[in-house]
């Protein structure tokens, strides 16, 4: 992909009146605030932490999102520099308000924009697209500068260049489960509203201190069942068999372990099971293994099970711990595409066999949540089950470290432990 260096060339003023003062100025970085949200076949267009490059398609769109306290007028700049051409026209919207600017190479690197009425607080979405150019491209965008009195009572967005990777996947949110002692099993079902499975969601429902297993939307056409876990500190996890069709490898990055995943086309709007166990060997070690349900098999009778794979976690030996939900975006390019999990009908089963249902869960949200680089996550509890939200740059957001309770179903899961495939 071709990027232009960032030259210190500028931009001219246009048609536009009321523009962000020297005294009231915020300047928004485009590197951990904007996304591009419409694209043409080449995608060269790119956000990288020094903003917008190879911005060389009018029919690409990059949105730039940030959250005022209050309304009022908006006045917005562009800081950059044109590269690739002398003159290029531009449009900046906000909803159906638009002016278009002239960026020139002679010209000073802050372009006044205009003035927008913003009707309320919450988050704000700046539009960008380019309309005509000499040149290869229609400029290169490090910032927007904006003021004005919805800004006056203060206004949120990225600021941490450390971390723009983290604030364009979004906030990743999480329910905790107290589990009784000696947990050898945890069951719950995972149900994605329509519409609210965007690529790059993974939808995480059974989770404990050594690993996670959950379901994921990896690209257009394939979606995955994924089960991990991690290495011990002192030694590495090791596949003890897995299921038909699963595959494994290991896995880096955040940790290292081992990672197992059938390739399965869940559905947005169907409820699927989550069952893992937590198993002392006799010698020292922890065997995890996990099976993953549907509501109803091949045949239209009955529920299937599909066995994931059992790990073998070293030097320690325990049953379930830690037990955990979340959900997260793990795509940067696309953390302004909202999404939401329903996770219900949590149970608990010791070693001995006793059932336990689980109807309370500790909500929290992660440090791009907690450190205010994005304020759109949410939690709770409706329609008798627990949720998670993120992304999607909504205005209600939940605060996080709270208890939600959802009410008892009473009824144990019909899951025949001893039969397990």
């Amino acid at each position: 992909m071709r990027h232009h260096a960032l030259r210190v060339l500028a931009l001219a003023t246009l048609l536009a009146s009321g523009c962000a003062t020297a005294q009231s100025v915020t300047t928004v970085p485009l590197g951990g605030n904007a996304f591009i949200t419409q694209t043409s076949k080449a995608q060269d267009e790119v956000i990288s932490d020094t903003g917008l490059h190879n911005w060389d398609s009018s029919k690409a769109v990059v949105s730039v999102y940030f959250d005022v306290q209050q309304a009022g007028t908006l006045d917005v700049s562009l800081v950059g520099a044109l590269n690739g051409a002398s003159h290029s026209k531009v449009q900046v919207s906000v909803g159906r308000q638009s002016y278009l600017v002239d960026l020139s190479s002679t010209g000073a690197p802050v372009t006044p924009v205009g003035s927008f009425t913003i009707d309320k607080p919450g988050y704000v979405k700046v539009d960008l697209q380019g309309i005509q150019t000499d040149g290869g491209y229609f400029g290169d965008i490090t910032d927007l500068q904006i003021g004005g009195s919805a800004t006056q009572a203060g206004t949120t967005f990225a600021n941490d260049p450390d971390n723009f990777y983290w604030s364009r996947r979004g906030p990743s949110v999480h329910l905790g489960f107290n589990v009784p002692a000696n947990t050898e099993y945890f069951y719950s079902e995972v149900t994605v509203p329509k519409g609210q499975d965007p690529i790059g969601s993974y939808y995480m429902a059974n989770g404990f201190s050594t690993g996670y297993f959950g379901m994921q939307v990896n690209s257009a056409t394939e979606r995955w069942v994924l089960f991990s876990v991690w290495d011990a500190p002192d030694a590495s996890t090791t596949l003890v068999r897995q299921g038909p069709d699963v595959i494994v490898n290991g896995f880096g990055g955040e940790g290292t372990g081992g990672q197992s995943h059938l390739i399965f086309p869940w559905k947005a709007g169907e409820t699927y099971r989550f069952l893992t166990r937590a198993q002392p060997d006799g010698q020292g070690n922890t065997l995890f293994s996990a099976w993953f349900g549907t509501e109803r098999g091949k045949s239209g009778k009955g529920k299937d099970w599909h066995f994931i794979a059992t790990w073998k976690y070293p030097n320690t030996a325990t049953y379930m711990r830690g037990v955990y939900s979340f959900l997260e975006s793990f795509d940067p390019d696309r953390g302004y595409i909202g999404r939401e999990g329903r996770f219900a009908n949590q149970w608990a089963v010791s070693n001995t066999g006793q059932w336990t249902e689980v109807t309370s869960a500790w909500y929290d949200v992660d440090p791009t949540g907690l450190n205010r680089q994005r304020l759109d996550f949410a939690g709770g509890s409706k329609d008798g089950q627990f949720y998670l939200r993120n992304d999607g740059f909504f205005s209600q957001s939940v605060s996080s470290g709270q208890t939600f309770t959802r009410p008892a179903s009473g009824k144990q899961p019909d899951v025949d432990l001893g039969n397990l495939p």
